[in-house]
This record gives structure tokens, sequence and C-alpha cells, in this order.
């Protein structure tokens, strides 16, 4: 009797359950996989689209190649030579905006020294930090008492606060420090401080780097040249025969046999051997409550914030007269003003705006200022425009505007999240063939995604292979792959 192919569900066709499902693809060639997605449109919040001229990211506006999965994923989906990193200028050159004017971020010793971010109490805190005995707490710790017990409050106030706005748009009281940023805990347990964390992390860079003969190189960010939907493209077009669009999953169910039911719309049933739920937490919960009730309770309990992004067009001669070559800055949240910080992105890659104009992108909203996303689009417009014009001395009322609002933008990993993920693993663990994925665990960056499928992607292969062993099933090592 023919043994029958193992079928595989995934619950969300955003960046997470697309990696998810190419890597399974690997590892199960002859599974039958199907990617259910609720939106007419794969990939979460990232989009490119080209409106008037203007390459407007709808969510991320690149990815740092400090960790390798998402470099190896463009490689395999043979897209990498589409890459292109982001200017020199927007790497070297950031700001902060302080009492309304921008004052770059340091990056130098001399240049910290110099710096107004700062007072002299704080200045010494900061290159204090390497002789401060270590002593952290055994629970978790917020980023704000992390800063302030390594570095005091100044810098907490200030530079820690303006760190989490740029990644979480958090806020650093709330944030744990452990889910949100391990790698500094990490540093002061195997190394006394931060800095020397730092430092060490540096020095095994460039000693790698001559042990492979070539040149050790800073950690850039890259995108393509027509943004970061090319990913989700080539996804969608290796995976277009396992993608269904416009498939909303409303409550998942284990059988008695083992097998797992999906409920669709129109009361359609899809039945699967396995599930990857990669759909936010907040979907997960609702589609498990009736499998789960506790289950779904924690995934629940983990918020997220809301962001406005507004993009804004202006003519170069209109934009002021700062010399653009940067990044952007960055605004902290105790200062509660109406932009969370402004991305020059005509600056960071090219082709993003039109001859003689500008794109920029400024994200509003966040965990302390929810009620923004209410503003309709001529009070957010205004709102941002006042301070451009304000911080950076723009002129005249942008030529372009696009505006996408994010009800559910960037989970919030609240101090305590790393216990309630340890209750959600304990309590999915009770039910053989599901996996929980998405960007509400183990990281909210790109390359947190990427690097987390390959774990779900093993773990799932190991399921099916334990209850199968079908002949299909051929692990390959990740990074070596074709398409």
């Amino acid at each position: 009797m023919k043994q029958p192919l193992p079928r595989i569900a995934i619950v969300g066709g955003g960046l997470a359950g697309l990696a998810v499902a190419f890597r399974i693809e690997q590892l199960l060639p002859m599974a039958h996989l199907t990617i259910l997605e609720k939106k007419p449109a794969p990939g979460g919040n990232i989009a490119s689209p080209l409106i008037d001229g203007y390459r407007v990211e709808t969510g991320p506006n690149g990815f740092l190649d400090a960790k390798p999965s998402t470099m190896n994923l463009c490689r395999e989906l043979g897209i990498a030579d589409e890459l292109i990193a982001a200017s020199e200028g927007s790497r070297k050159n950031r700001y902060l905006c302080i009492g309304g004017k921008l004052v770059a971020l340091p990056g130098s010793l001399g240049a910290f020294i110099r710096s107004p971010l700062l007072g002299w109490r704080g200045k010494f805190n900061v290159l204090w930090e390497k002789y401060r005995r270590p002593n952290p707490p055994e629970e978790e710790e917020s980023i704000a008492d992390f800063a302030r017990r390594r570095a005091g409050s100044e810098v907490a106030d200030v530079l820690a606060d303006a760190f989490v706005t740029g990644i979480h748009a958090g806020d650093p009281k709330l944030l744990s420090v452990d889910a949100a940023f391990p790698r500094l805990k990490q540093f002061e347990r195997d190394f006394g401080s931060v800095s020397r964390g730092f430092r060490n992390a540096s020095r095994l860079r460039r000693a790698a780097a001559k042990a492979e003969g070539r040149e050790p190189q800073p950690v850039k960010m890259w995108s393509f040249r027509n943004g970061l939907g090319r990913l989700i493209d080539r996804f969608a077009e290796v995976l277009s025969d396992s993608l269904k669009l416009n498939s909303p999953v409303h409550r998942v169910r284990q059988m008695l046999d083992g097998t797992w039911q999906l409920l669709l719309d129109d009361d359609q049933v899809l039945s699967a051997d396995a599930v990857v739920m990669t759909s936010p937490a907040h979907a997960q919960a609702k589609q498990l409550r009736e499998l789960d009730a506790t289950l779904a309770d924690e995934l629940a309990g983990i918020p997220h914030n809301k962001i406005a992004v507004v993009a804004l067009g202006y003519r170069q001669k209109d934009a002021g007269k700062h010399s653009l070559d940067g990044f952007g800055f960055i605004t902290p949240q105790s200062t509660r003003r109406d932009v969370l910080g402004v991305q020059w992105c005509s600056s960071i890659f090219p082709g993003r705006a039109p001859e003689g104009h500008v794109l920029w992108r400024a994200l509003c909203g966040g965990w302390n200022r929810p009620d923004i996303l209410e503003w309709d689009d001529a009070r957010l417009t205004e709102a941002v425009h006042r301070e451009l014009q304000q911080v950076m001395g723009v002129a005249n009322f942008p030529a372009f505007r696009h505006i996408i609002r994010w009800e559910n933008a960037i989970p919030q990993y609240h101090v305590g999240h790393l216990a309630r993920v340890a209750r959600i693993d304990r309590e999915a663990a009770k039910w053989p063939g599901l996996f929980l994925g998405g960007n509400a665990f183990r990281g909210v960056a790109i390359n947190d995604q990427t690097e987390d499928a390959e774990r779900i992607a093993a773990a799932v292969a190991g399921y099916i292979g334990n209850s199968f062993s079908p002949s299909g099933i051929c692990p390959l090592p990740f990074g070596d792959g074709a398409v």
C-alpha cells in the first residue's frame, strides 16, 4: 500500500510563514504544503509599492548582515545580485532630535567627549561602565533599569530611550532587556560589562575575517533595487503552488487520530498532519482558543503598539539646509513629540525618489502615543511637516504623501516576556504537530524571522520524519541549497 504524503499547513503568509515554508520544502520535498494568507497579497507589513515615482516601504526599510540567515535566503532564492547596500553616510551619520534640534550620534571617543547629548556626569558614567561590578537581578529587567544600573539615569533617559524608539517604538521602562536585547545581558554575564562585550565581539569579527583571508567589514544594512518587497515577490514565485491568498483561518482543531483541521471561510475545512502558526499573536489566540484556552490567553497577552508610517516627498530645493548625508533622526519618546523618528529613505538607498526630489518616512504613534493613529491624513501630514520645518528647515508643503497605519505593528516584549514564551512553549508542546512562530516570541527583526524559520522547519521535519518516515525527506544544510 502506498504511504500517504504528509500534509503541512502554514497559517500566515508574511515573511515568517514564507521563510518557514521555503525551508520545509527543502527538508520535506515530497510533503504537500499549503500556506494560508488572509490578505490578497503575501508579505505581511513588507511591501515596496512604486507610487508617483516614489518607492515606499510600508514596513521595514532593510535588514542587517550581522546574521547570515537572510543573506543565505537571498542567495538560495537567486536574488542576491539584486541586493544593494545602504549608503556609507547612512551608516556613519545618525542623529537624535533633542529640543527640536538634530544632534549627531558620536562615532568616536573624541566626538563623544565633545557631544552635547550627555552632561559630564553622563559621559563619565558611560566611560566608567566597564569598571562597574556586574550585579544582574535573577528576574527579567527592563531596558531602562538595565541602562540606569550600568550607566546612570541620563543614559537611560536619552540614549536607551532613543535606542528603543528606533527599533521597538516601545517604552524602555516596560520592555524587557532580556527578551528584546539579550546580547546586552550576555555581555554583562560573560565579560563583566557591555563595553567589554562589544569590544570582544569586534575582535572576534576581525579574527574571523583574517582567518578567511578578507578585510573585516562593518555591519551593513541591505535592501533590493526595487525595495524589500522583492524578497516577498520572489518567495511568492517559488512557493506559488502552495500559496493560497484570501484564505483566512478561523479555527484550528486536532482530531482524535492526531491529524489537524483548519476551518476557513464558507465552512471549508483543510486537513493537515502538522500546522505551523505564523500569524500575529493576537490572531493565533483567536484561531487556537477552541483548542486550548490557556494557550490562547497567553498569546493574547502579548501586546502590540500602533504605528503610522507617513511617507513624504519634497522637492530637493525645499528640503532644508541639512546635507541629508545620513540615515535620519530619532526623537526619544520621553519628549512626547508627534514624530518618533524620520528616515531619509532616498539618502539611504538609491532610486527611492524621482530626480530632483527626496523621500522621507516619518514614524508616528508608538507605545506612548497610540492616539495619533486616529488622526486623519491631513492632520498627520501637517504634524510631520511642522516637525520637519522646525528640525530641518523644510520649505513649502510636500509634493507627495502616502500614509500607512498599522494597528498591530510591533510586538512589545514587556518584562516577563521570556517567562510567558516559556509557558507558551510548554502549553503548545501538549499538542503534537502544532508549531508556533512569528515575530511575537524570539525577535522582531527580519533576521530573527529568517533564523527562526530554520529552527521551526527542522522541528517540523523531525516530527514528520518520526510520524511518516517518507522517502521524500532529505535534510539539507541551510545556506547550501538552491532554487
